[in-house]
């Protein structure tokens, strides 16, 4: 029996790994369209540093990318049906970087080196 790694409609959070000390850090936020052979093609926001203020900023425009799970290049997380996407946002606590829709729900990426 097959077993599906991720479904259409799954909400995902995916860091893009840096290969050297100054690329950008780049997240992107959103829904799994089709999910086949360990590529995934998902539609949502491409979340990047500004270099001046630190602080992670959405990008307006939504994206469909294509994203190989298999690659290394990226880590996936997958998010409650809960989160509200349009509500994600980036949140600095003491020590601790978090994304979170608002409501009680947060991802803690502090282990994710991003300054």
């Amino acid at each position: 029996m097959k077993q599906v790694i991720l479904s259409p409609g799954e909400k995902v959070h995916i860091i893009h790994r840096r290969l050297f000390e100054h690329d950008p850090h780049r997240h992107f936020v959103g829904t799994v369209e089709a999910y086949d052979a360990g590529v995934l093609r998902v539609t949502g926001h491409v979340y990047s540093v500004d270099p001046l203020t630190f602080q992670f900023v959405r990008r307006a425009d939504p994206r469909t990318r294509i994203v190989s799970a298999a690659s290394g290049e990226v880590i996936i997380n997958v998010l409650p049906a809960s989160v509200k996407l349009d509500k994600v946002r980036y949140k600095q606590e003491a020590n601790v970087l978090r994304v979170t829709d608002g409501s009680e729900w947060h991802l803690d990426i502090s282990e994710v080196t991003w300054r």
